[in-house]
């Protein structure tokens, strides 16, 4: 893993957790108990975390070229 990639996990995860957090403070501020905010924070970290992952997953670095010219 390079420096960048690692990077850029650091900051998908800081973002994800961040909205977990301004998620899970919203449902408690909507009247949900404290395990109902704690399971929608929780959701949404994974939520986030799973876009991140899927889009790393559909790149593709265009094959290096192989001419011998």
């Amino acid at each position: 893993m390079t420096r960048l990639q690692f990077t850029t996990l650091l900051l998908a995860v800081s973002a994800a957790i961040n909205l977990g957090c301004a998620s899970g403070i919203v449902a408690i501020y909507a009247g949900a108990g404290t395990a109902q905010a704690v399971l929608t924070g929780g959701s949404t970290v994974g939520g986030a975390m799973m876009l991140f992952l899927a889009g790393v997953a559909v790149y593709r670095r265009p094959p290096a070229s192989t001419d011998s010219a």
